[in-house]
């Protein structure tokens, strides 16, 4: 039987609400309790280790983070958070680097370097984008054209930023290695922590002569058109990945992806609640009374729906599969949950009054209420000359 996970935030010990500085905080906590490296040996320790960089790097990704809020572990179950890592979960894009570039400094002695090699390829940023669209599209999906700056090897150097005919030249600075190494002492001993070279910025090399084109980036920025598919059931404030569609990889790394976010514009008549749609429906005195069809709308059209007589205001009916589809799998979809609110006719003809009074007569006679039998009337209170004039009479 499959081990059930934990809760992201409960791992953490954060609340819901905890922004990224708070999730930094005790993740570096937890991180510098159970490193391997401070507990050799502790599979206990190691699991705990592995289950709260899981946790981070779920929480600390805003995009991984609202699929977490809104599906929980599901969101990357089957695939949906990548293969690898710890029980079947994608490490890639969780930045760990600074966290354990403290740990270890604080930690560690005796010559013990912190840090990664700067100089391999690294994968380039993402870029975020919004689009706006209407509910009915988030229903059924739709395609969107967005104006992107794209950033594209120069054609003039090859992407290597040096003017044509000259080459870039290694950093004297970190030697090629893209990063630098301060030595310190402290309690635990001497530390050695390892740094990005601040001449090359990581490179390793160094562009005495810059392109006149691209000026020394090795990239043209240019405006292009990209196609985005917006799946059918995506909700407000979900996000789209385009691969390799963001800021180009740094010593032949991959480029970033684009992350567009969606916003859902309001509808007039329904509400949506995960996968099921709300609204109210009108319905005539005539109809809640002695039943028949009323016209529904949905997302997918107008809709007959038979009202059983003596329907009550406020009754409450279910459309089922009506609603939206699932992101995993669009055959898959909720409920449209409808309120039937009975209408009071507002101007009503003359035969129309007098058919209502009639009606009235024959139930109950609401309208003209006469006292109950054996009901005394009640007494005319007596005025000031009234109780005069029985003074004299007396």
């Amino acid at each position: 039987m499959a081990e059930t996970k934990r809760d992201y935030y409960e791992v953490l010990g954060v609340d819901k609400n905890a922004d990224d500085a708070a999730l930094k905080k005790a993740y570096r906590a937890l991180a510098k309790k159970y490193h391997p490296d401070v507990n050799p040996g502790d599979a206990e320790a190691e699991k705990k280790f592995k289950e709260a960089s899981e946790a981070y790097a779920v929480l600390s990704d805003a995009d991984k983070r609202r699929q977490y809020d809104q599906f929980g572990h599901a969101a990357f179950e089957n695939g949906g958070g990548g293969a690898g890592g710890f029980g079947g979960f994608d490490f890639n894009g969780a930045d760990f680097s600074d966290i354990f570039g403290d740990i270890f400094g604080d930690l560690f002695g005796g010559g013990r370097r912190s840090g990664r090699a700067n100089n391999g390829p690294m994968k380039g940023m993402n870029i975020r984008k919004g689009v706006r669209i209407t509910f009915e599209e988030a229903i059924f999906g739709c395609e969107k054209e967005l104006d992107i700056v794209l950033k594209d090897p120069c054609s003039k150097c090859g992407g290597t930023g040096a003017k044509p005919g000259t080459s870039p030249e290694t950093c004297q600075k970190c030697g090629g290695r893209g990063q630098v190494v301060y030595t310190s002492q402290s309690f635990f001993g001497t530390v050695q922590n390892v740094q990005t070279c601040p001449d090359c910025g990581g490179s390793g090399k160094i562009v005495r002569e810059k392109c006149s084109d691209c000026g020394g980036t090795g990239y043209i920025a240019s405006k292009k058109k990209i196609k985005v598919t917006i799946p059918a059931g995506i909700d407000n404030g979900q996000s789209v990945r385009i691969r390799e569609k963001g800021e180009p990889g740094t010593n032949g790394g991959p480029r970033g992806d684009l992350l567009v976010e969606v916003t859902v514009s309001r509808h007039p008549i329904f509400q949506r609640q995960d996968m099921h749609i709300f609204s109210t429906a009108p319905i005539s005195f005539a109809q809640a009374a002695l039943g028949g069809d009323v016209r529904i709308k949905t997302v997918d059209g107008d809709v007959l729906y038979t009202v059983k007589p003596g329907t009550k205001t406020d009754t409450k009916v279910r459309l089922k599969n009506k609603g939206v589809p699932s992101l995993r799998n669009s055959q898959i979809r909720g409920d449209h949950y409808v309120t039937l609110v009975i209408q009071t006719p507002e101007k009503l003809s003359a035969e129309a009054k007098e058919a209502l009074r009639r009606f009235d007569e024959l139930s109950g006679n609401s309208l003209n209420q006469e006292k109950g039998a054996g009901e005394e009337p009640k007494k005319k209170k007596k005025g000031f000359m009234d109780k005069l004039k029985e003074t004299f009479e007396d």
